[in-house]
């Protein structure tokens, strides 16, 4: 197996450049973009919608496209609902910090088996998601903007298609109807019947500033002894300004905080690299720089034929 490895360049810590760019094994293949993570996606998306390329040449995404990912999540929403009520009498509320939504789609599909419980997302000054579950403004607005969780900055979340498959009882026409005026316009209106079931799970949203997140980090931190990463943060956030109720919640936490020195001394705490960490920056790097205006796709397409080339001369 080879695996072709896309990251945004400038868009992500230096610790997680460091991670995919120092894996220099001869089947990992690493571009650093300039770019978005949307940007990205849309290329991947191209490769993996030609039926007869992705068939030929054996493709299979290991982000949230890939339904082994959504489906592990699953386990997850069953594992964390039964620490927090073994009795199985309660509703309980699960904030998830939000990029594509795949972890999102995962926990729907938890309520769509029976499990009881609320969704909330949080999300950062990338507000795609929270527009869409508030009013079902499902439009891209300015911009990604580079903030302290660099997973989020996202504008095109790509689970919104399997999450409209899910609330129109798989009416594949209708998902693709709405698909393609965002893909054309960059604006869609979810319809109402689809809004009311979506809300009835997706119960709330929640958006956090760069400077709520590093106060969110500081402050767990001072009561808690817990360093957060700031994409966690954003679910915390939540937490910290709905205390005043019952609710039975839980954040879940989505990274190790150890990636992210950058934002761990923006909210003035200190790093906790592990030793595996520290030992990157002493290692050898290997990648290709994808530059703006350049056909990425074709760049992908080609290497991907080469190594299959390579494989089947084997």
């Amino acid at each position: 197996m080879d695996i072709i490895v896309m990251l945004p360049r400038g868009r992500c810590s230096k610790i997680q450049e460091l991670q995919m760019t120092t894996v220099i094994e001869d089947n990992v293949h690493v571009y650093r973009v300039d770019g978005t993570s949307d940007d990205m996606d849309m290329t991947i998306k191209n490769c993996f919608m030609d039926e007869k390329f992705s068939s030929q040449n054996d493709l299979i995404s290991i982000n949230s496209i890939n339904w082994t990912r959504i489906m592990v999540q699953i386990a997850h929403y069953f594992y964390c609902y039964l620490q927090m009520c073994p009795s199985c009498d309660k509703t309980v509320e699960i904030v998830v910090p939000t990029g594509a939504l795949g972890n999102t789609s995962s926990g729907v599909i938890a309520y769509l088996m029976g499990l009881p419980i609320n969704i909330v997302c949080a999300v950062n000054t990338n507000d795609i998601v929270a527009r869409t579950i508030k009013d079902g403004d499902f439009s891209v607005v300015g911009d990604v903007v580079q903030t302290m969780a660099p997973a989020m900055d996202i504008q095109v979340p790509y689970n919104m298609e399997r999450l409209l498959f899910l609330f129109t009882g798989g009416n594949s026409e209708e998902v693709n109807k709405i698909m393609t005026q965002m893909e054309k316009t960059g604006k869609v209106k979810i319809p109402e019947n689809i809004m009311t079931k979506l809300q009835k799970v997706v119960t709330d949203s929640h958006k956090v500033s760069d400077e709520e997140i590093k106060s969110t980090m500081e402050k767990v931190w001072d009561s808690d002894g817990y360093l957060l990463c700031p994409h966690t943060a954003t679910a915390a956030h939540y937490h910290m300004t709905n205390t005043k109720d019952d609710t039975l919640r839980i954040c879940l936490a989505t990274a190790s905080p150890a990636k992210f020195d950058e934002a761990v001394l923006a909210a003035g705490l200190i790093p906790q690299p592990t030793e595996e960490i520290k030992n990157l920056s002493n290692k050898n790097t290997r990648y290709f720089d994808l530059e703006k205006g350049e056909d990425w796709e074709k760049v992908i397409r080609a290497k991907i034929e080469e190594i299959s080339d390579k494989i089947k001369s084997q």
